[in-house]
């Protein structure tokens, strides 16, 4: 780390602390997979967590503070404060600088603490409509989150449509699938549109990846695609890659039960993440979108 780069941090710590100090040490932390992470000690102690990345998407970094503030004002879980951005200019790569949590074993009942965590964060958060104030990304994915008062209509062309086309620009569609898109889309009502739920505040990533444990075993909340949606959208990312137990989903129905014909929306708002795998990761996933594709097409 360079001088201009370690100044450069030590005025985003100053700016969100009112204590400036310099930076004594830095540590690699494996497990990144876009970009560059690291532990920093401060020489009066204090201890951050340092993401960076030379040429990172444009807004990446404002993008995840956004949405970390956003659920760590909504307070249900907790997850790591944003202390600031910088970066991106003399020599300085773009960088975010948060909280540090130190990991631990999850406890005895993290899971049902992660289920009725979450369940309070969708119970307790509301906008008047779908989206957020900025778009981010799932992933590497860009995720439009143009403002919409209609859930039917901001899955359609911001969610679904957005992957959609983006797998017929990338080559990973055809014909076929292209038809059984479309047939999907155009019936979208039928299956999104109860239960009426207002607008509530969604992690949007949530994988088992996205979901750790603090020092003393309770659930954290990082790397979130945050936006107002309905809450099944959030738990249909939960039923795909493991991570998450029964006494995951018994808590979350305990605090919140969903509505009736959850099971089909569950199905259609998991098409929204395997579509973007499709485009992130390539056609090993095209599969599993045809099959839903044409159990609701």
């Amino acid at each position: 780390m360079n001088d201009a780069f370690a100044r450069a941090i030590e005025d985003v710590v100053a700016a969100k602390t009112g204590e400036r100090s310099p930076v004594a040490r830095r540590q690699g932390v494996g497990g990144g997979c876009i970009n560059n992470a690291e532990t920093i000690a401060l020489a009066d102690g204090r201890r951050f967590f340092l993401k960076s990345n030379p040429h990172p998407l444009p807004r990446l970094f404002e993008c995840e503070a956004e949405g970390l503030e956003a659920l760590a004002t909504a307070g249900a879980l907790r997850v790591p404060r944003p202390i600031g951005t910088g970066g991106g200019g003399n020599g300085v790569p773009p960088f975010l600088v948060l909280e540090l949590i130190e990991s631990g074993a999850p406890g005895p009942r993290f899971q049902e603490e992660l289920g009725r965590g979450l369940a309070e964060l969708h119970r307790t958060t509301r906008a008047d409509r779908f989206g957020f104030p900025h778009d981010n990304y799932i992933g590497s994915t860009p995720q439009p989150n143009g403002w919409n008062e209609d859930w039917v209509a901001f899955w359609r062309e911001h969610r679904l449509g957005f992957q959609l086309r983006l797998a017929r620009r990338n080559g990973l569609s055809d014909a076929a699938m292209d038809k059984l898109g479309d047939r999907l889309m155009n019936r979208l009502d039928e299956y999104l549109a109860e239960p009426a739920e207002p607008p509530c505040l969604l992690h949007g990533d949530l994988w088992g990846g996205n979901v750790m444990a603090d020092g003393g075993g309770a659930p954290v909340l990082i790397d979130p695609a945050a936006y107002y949606g309905r809450r099944e959208a959030d738990l249909a990312m939960t039923q795909l890659f493991g991570g998450f137990t029964a006494a995951f989903y018994h808590a979350y129905e305990e605090t919140w039960p969903l509505a009736p014909g959850s099971d089909t929306r569950l199905a259609i708002y998991r098409l929204y993440h395997l579509l973007n795998h499709l485009n992130l990761f390539g056609a090993g996933y095209a599969g599993q979108c045809r099959t839903i594709l044409k159990r609701f097409a």
